[in-house]
């Protein structure tokens, strides 16, 4: 498996990085967004913290942002995806969310 890294965006400022490895998932805020006065976390189940917040499957906050019924059915055939690879799913599907959060794949 491929490494899959996403930009996360609050209120169009990076806030951090989503990443999918062999380990897992993990989420890590940016020291320039915890550094910056006034943020709030991109969810009340990923609090601001230095440590990365990890997990083996998808953080349940993400997996939430991916479109369900008839849009994933239209994602996963016009981008020939498995509805399995969820972190594919929120790469091509979550730029422009309803809400303050966006997600954009990350290819520095």
């Amino acid at each position: 498996m491929s490494n899959k890294t996403a930009k996360v965006y609050m209120h169009g400022i990076l806030a951090g990085k989503f990443i999918q490895d062999e380990t897992g998932y993990h989420f890590n805020y940016s020291e320039e967004y915890l550094n910056r006065e006034g943020v709030e976390p991109i969810s009340l189940t990923i609090p601001l913290q230095k440590a990365p917040h990890h997990s083996l499957t998808m953080l349940p906050f993400f997996d939430g942002l991916i479109p369900e019924g008839w849009m994933l059915d239209i994602a996963v055939k016009n981008w020939k995806l498995d509805p399995r690879d969820r972190m594919g799913l929120l790469l091509l599907c979550c730029k422009d969310t309803i809400g303050a959060v966006s997600i954009e794949p990350d290819i520095d």
